[in-house]
């Protein structure tokens, strides 16, 4: 009984660790935007690639593909300074 109650606990907070990342995209996103409506000094090529890389973060996260969206929008974020 114990080691059942161990194993389940530790399924539950798996999965808990998962939906906490999901849930993550959309303050990233915020993240970006809010750096993005204080116009950053950025190259024409850097604004370009931040862009595209935000909304295939916001796709990949519609999608559930959050790892996806995460490494998206964590690239933006560097080319940003955050």
């Amino acid at each position: 009984m114990r080691k059942t109650l161990s194993i389940l606990t530790a399924v539950f907070l798996a999965g808990a660790s998962g939906l906490a990342l999901a849930h993550n995209c959309p303050n990233e996103m915020k993240a970006i935007d809010a750096k993005l409506s204080t116009k950053p000094a950025l190259s024409p090529e850097d604004a370009a690639r931040v862009q595209k890389l935000r909304a295939e973060g916001e796709a990949y996260h519609k999608a559930g593909k959050h790892d996806e969206s995460m490494k998206s929008l964590l690239e933006a974020k560097k080319i940003l300074g955050i």
